[in-house]
C-alpha cells in the first residue's frame, strides 16, 4: 500500500485537480507533500523502533496510514488533501523498514533470503502497478477511491499483525530526542524534496525559489551532518557507514534503483504523450515485468543462502543493462509486444536486485541495528528515486529540444522528402498551415523518441558500470539472510 501510494496518484493529478477546481501545476503538490513528509519520517525508523518496539511502531504506522488514506479520500479541497497527504507520508515512514526488520527477526537464517525476496516484490512491482491502478480508477471511478481502497487492506493488516506479532515485541529503551538533529533533518529533506519536485516546472536554477531551496538544502545538510556526527544519541545513526558492506551496498542499491525508477517514470510518460497509449495500456506494457519478478523472486531467495549474493547482484545489473539496451532499439511504430519484451528481461533483474543488495547491505549487522540501517537504506533509496525522476524528465525534454533543432534543419521547402510529404497531406485535404503543423508534430515525436533512446543507452551503461561495486564488498555471511551472523 505504501509504495503503491507513491505512484498511484501521479496519473490521476489532472482528474483530481479538475474536480477540486485547481490547475494541474497546483495539483502536483499532492505528490510533493507526500514525498517530503515520507522522506523525513523514514530515517527516524531506527529511533522510533528502539524507543517503542518494532511491532508496536509498525502496527501503529499501518493503522495511522489507513486512517490518513481515509481522510485523503474524503478531502473537500486542495489544502485539506495536501494536509492529509502530509499526514499520510509522515505516518507511513516506518512501514517499509519496519517490515524488513520484522522479517529478518522472525525467520530463521536459512529462510531469510526467501522472506526478503518475497518482500522485495512489493517495492519493485508496486511502482509499476500504481499507474495502472491509478489510471483505471481515474477512468472508471471517482478519484477518492485511489485512497479509499487502502481501508480494508490496512485494517486487516493492522489487526493480523497485532494479533500474531505482539508477543514478539522487541526490547525498548528510553532515548532522548535529538531535537536539533530532527529539526535540521526536516529542513534539509523538505527543501531538497521541494527542489526536486518543482525544479523542472520552474526551470531549475533560472528560478529564484529553486536557488533558495538549493542554498537552504546545502547549509542545513552541512549543519545536520556536523551535528549528528558529534551527537551521542543522534536521530539518524550515521556510524552505520563504517560498515563497508552497508556503505557500498547502499550506494549500489541507490544508484541501481535510481536508474530503474527513472525508466519506470519515462516509459509511461513517453507512451502516453508521444505514442498515443492510454494510461491503462501504458501500464499494461510494464505489467508483465512485474509478473516475472513475482515468479522469480522466491526461487532467487531460496538459492541466495547457497551461493554468493554478489553473483546475484552482478546478474541483476547485467539483466537491467540488457533490458535498457534492448529498449534503445524502439521505434515510433513499435508493436505492443516489442515494447513488452525488454521489460520481461527487466523482470528477471527485478527478481534478483533487491534481495541481493539487501543481503549485502545488512550483512553482519547486529539485530538491534537493523531497523536503523533499514530506515537509512530506504531513505537514501527513496531520495535516489526522487533525483532520478527530476533528472530524467528534465534531460528528456532538453535532449528532445536538441534533436528537434537538428531535425528541423533538414526540413526545408526545397527538400524533396518535405515536398513529397506536403503533397500527400494536401491530397488528404489539409491546407499549407495544417500540413506544416502535422509535419512539425511528427518532428517533435521523433525528437522525443531519440531523446528516449539516449536515456536508454545511458541507463544501460550505468547498470554495467555498477557491477564492479558488487565485488568491492566482503562476501556476505551464509544463510541467505542479511543478518544471519547476528543471530
Amino acid at each position: 500500500m505504501q509504495v503503491l501510494d507513491t505512484t498511484i496518484a501521479n496519473v490521476s493529478i489532472p482528474t483530481i485537480a479538475g474536480d477540486l477546481g485547481v490547475s494541474a501545476d497546483q495539483g502536483t503538490w499532492i505528490i510533493t507533500s507526500f514525498a517530503v513528509a515520507n522522506g523525513v519520517s523514514v530515517p527516524l525508523t531506527g529511533w522510533l523502533m528502539q524507543r517503542y518496539g518494532v511491532v508496536r511502531t509498525f502496527v501503529f504506522s499501518v493503522l495511522m496510514f489507513t486512517i490518513a488514506s481515509f481522510l485523503c479520500g474524503v478531502a473537500w479541497s486542495l489544502p485539506s488533501l495536501i494536509f492529509f497527504r502530509v499526514l499520510q507520508g509522515a505516518v507511513s515512514g516506518p512501514m517499509i523498514p519496519g517490515s524488513q526488520a520484522l522479517l529478518i527477526s522472525l525467520f530463521p537464517p536459512e529462510k531469510k533470503g526467501t522472506a526478503l525476496a518475497i518482500w522485495s516484490m512489493t517495492t519493485l512491482v508496486a511502482p509499476i502497478a500504481g499507474p495502472i491502478l491509478g489510471g483505471y480508477i481515474s477512468d472508471n471511478y471517482p478519484w477518492p477511491w485511489i485512497f479509499l481502497i487502502n481501508l480494508p487492506v490496512g485494517l486487516f493488516c493492522a489487526a493480523i499483525c497485532w494479533r500474531f506479532l505482539k508477543t514478539r515485541e522487541t526490547p525498548t529503551r528510553k532515548l532522548a530526542i535529538d531535537k536539533v538533529g530532527l529539526a535540521l533533518l526536516f529542513v534539509w529533506v523538505g527543501a531538497l524534496q521541494i527542489m526536486l519536485d518543482k525544479g523542472k516546472d520552474l526551470d531549475w536554477f533560472e528560478s529564484t525559489p529553486i536557488v533558495v531551496m538549493a542554498i537552504v538544502t546545502a547549509i542545513s545538510f552541512a549543519a545536520w551532518l556536523i551535528w549528528e556526527l558529534g551527537e551521542k544519541q543522534p536521530i539518524v545513526d550515521l556510524s552505520l557507514f563504517k560498515s563497508r558492506n552497508f556503505a557500498i551496498g547502499t550506494l549500489a542499491l541507490c544508484l541501481g534503483y535510481a536508474v530503474f525508477f527513472g525508466n519506470v517514470v519515462l516509459m509511461p510518460l513517453w507512451l502516453q504523450t508521444q505514442v498515443n497509449y492510454t494510461a491503462t495500456w501504458a501500464g499494461l506494457v510494464a505489467a508483465p515485468s512485474g509478473v516475472v519478478a513475482v515468479l522469480i523472486s522466491p526461487l532467487i531467495g531460496r538459492f541466495m543462502g547457497r551461493y554468493d549474493a554478489r553473483w546475484f547482484a552482478s546478474a541483476s545489473f547485467f539483466f537491467f543493462a540488457v533490458s535498457y539496451f534492448m529498449r534503445a532499439g524502439y521505434t515510433a511504430d513499435s508493436s505492443f509486444m516489442a515494447f513488452v519484451i525488454p521489460l520481461l528481461v527487466q523482470g528477471v533483474a527485478m527478481g534478483m536486485f533487491f534481495v541481493a543488495m539487501l543481503t549485502i547491505s545488512l550483512d553482519r549487522l547486529p539485530a538491534h541495528r537493523v531497523p536503523a540501517a533499514s530506515g537509512l537504506n530506504n531513505f537514501l533509496r527513496i531520495t535516489g528515486g526522487s533525483f532520478a525522476t527530476s533528472l530524467t524528465t528534465t534531460y528528456w525534454d532538453r535532449r528532445e529540444a536538441l534533436h528537434q533543432s537538428r531535425l528541423v534543419e533538414s526540413v526545408t521547402p526545397y527538400d524533396p522528402a518535405f515536398q513529397s510529404a506536403m503533397t500527400q497531406l494536401h491530397s488528404l485535404g489539409l491546407n499549407d498551415q495544417s500540413a506544416a503543423a502535422t509535419l512539425m508534430r511528427g518532428v517533435i515525436g521523433q525528437g522525443y523518441l531519440l531523446s528516449s533512446l539516449d536515456i536508454f543507452y545511458f541507463s544501460g551503461w550505468v547498470a554495467l558500470l555498477l557491477i564492479p561495486l558488487c565485488w568491492i564488498v566482503r562476501k556476505p555471511a551464509g544463510g541467505g539472510g542479511a543478518v544471519a551472523a547476528a543471530d
